[in-house]
């Protein structure tokens, strides 16, 4: 994740396309709504394609 993150930043994974809003968080992840990207636990998958978190990028 690059440093211009902030706490409301989506990101996009770049394997499938899904892209992880901090305002919606990840009900299959039991992630709740609000928590930013940089809190999400070390070991959180993408939901859809099981991608690691280093492999989402900032959208713009």
């Amino acid at each position: 994740m690059r440093e211009e993150a902030t706490a409301a930043t989506r990101l996009e994974c770049r394997i499938c396309w899904h892209v992880y809003d901090p305002a919606e968080g990840d009900e299959l992840g039991q992630v709740p709504p609000g928590t930013p990207f940089s809190d999400l636990p070390a070991d959180w998958r993408c939901p859809q394609c099981d991608a690691a978190k280093e492999l989402f990028l900032v959208l713009d």
